[in-house]
């Protein structure tokens, strides 16, 4: 079932959650609704579900408006942060509880029980309580619980939000396995870039009340449209540069920018992301005229397989971060300890021009 969200707003008081927001997720698709807190992607869930309703704009599914239907009757599958389970019922009747309600014959609910617990890898554990499992295991006793009234659509709201970082990682793993052998329509909401990168099929990143950016992983993350979604998607250096004759210029150092060819020089942020950027010998300054920026390391912090080394540029207080992976780190013709020399040589930038936006 396909899902199409037109020109949605909803106001709590004063404050503007969404603001017109329109969305398609096409049948099949595993959607991430990617946000710092308060940019609306749970509200907007919420509405999906029938569990909020929005003050303007209409819901519809495979073409049908289902704005005015109350959750129980939009055939969608709800997975809570903190698994919302009953902790006096066993996993079995967790999972039961959805084909109870709607009065299913037990032979079919024990034989749809036994099936999901199959799926979610629970098999033996359907006496248990809730307290008797770990995290990861209730998170798919719940989904489990989701899936038991055969939803056309499943939304899951900061699903892995509540467990530790393995765990988490697993778990994902595992729900994408899943979502690929079931192919239901699925959005999921998610402050986590790498959990929305690794699951989703499309990423849409909001803020404060609006969509961003929307596209596939490698789209959003290659290209982002706003400084704001560069910003958000990990770590980054940002600077204030100039732009004017196809060139913006950081540090002093041009980099070509064929988007704004005019002779009128303009403000512009340069974007650089540390694992995108060359640490080398400081003769590469002059091997490499103008393209090259001398530096001075100020601190080196070794993380696993990267390592990242902060520098500041000669004649500059801002500081600027690289991320070198370990194994490389260990090649280079550098000793990389506080008070080195060296130089910075961009791979690649970004440079965004306040209204209109440019990007390379």
């Amino acid at each position: 079932m396909s899902i199409h969200v037109r020109e949605i707003s909803k106001s709590f008081g004063a404050f503007r959650a969404l603001d017109r927001v329109s969305l398609e997720v096409p049948e099949g698709t595993l959607l991430a609704l990617l946000g710092p807190s308060g940019s609306g992607k749970t509200t907007l869930l919420r509405i999906i579900a029938g569990l909020e309703f929005a003050d303007e704009g209409t819901i519809e599914e495979d073409g049908a408006d289902i704005t005015a239907r109350h959750a129980r009757d939009r055939e969608v599958g709800f997975v809570f942060q903190h698994y919302a389970l009953f902790r006096h019922m066993s996993v079995f009747e967790n999972i039961a509880f959805g084909l109870r309600v709607r009065k299913a014959p037990n032979a079919e609910v024990v034989a749809k029980v036994e099936e999901l617990l199959r799926l979610v890898r629970l098999e033996g554990l359907g006496g248990r309580k809730p307290a008797q499992l770990s995290g990861g295991q209730r998170q798919r006793v719940a989904l489990a619980r989701a899936l038991a009234i055969r939803p056309k659509i499943l939304l899951l709201d900061e699903p892995f939000g509540a467990l530790d970082a393995k765990v988490r990682v697993e778990l994902r793993q595992w729900l994408r396995r899943l979502h690929d052998e079931i192919g239901m329509t699925s959005v999921f909401v998610t402050h986590d870039q790498e959990e929305a990168f690794e699951l989703a099929d499309t990423v849409v990143v909001m803020n404060h009340g609006k969509i961003e950016q929307q596209g596939s992983p490698d789209d959003v993350f290659d290209h982002p449209a706003t400084p704001f979604v560069m910003d958000f998607l990990g770590n980054v250096n940002v600077y204030h540069g100039r732009v004017e004759n196809g060139r913006a210029f950081w540090h002093g150092i041009p980099i070509d920018y064929p988007d704004y060819p005019h002779a009128q020089a303009r403000e512009a942020r340069v974007y650089l992301r540390p694992h995108e950027l060359e640490l080398s010998a400081p003769a590469a300054v002059a091997n490499r005229l103008g393209t090259s920026l001398a530096a001075s390391i100020l601190r080196v912090v070794r993380s696993g397989p990267i390592t990242r080394v902060t520098c500041r540029p000669h004649g500059s207080e801002q500081e600027l971060q690289v991320d070198v992976p370990t194994e490389v780190a260990h090649r280079l013709q550098i000793i990389l300890e506080p008070g080195t020399h060296v130089a910075i040589t961009p791979r690649k930038a970004r440079v965004f021009v306040p209204d209109p936006e440019y990007v390379i």
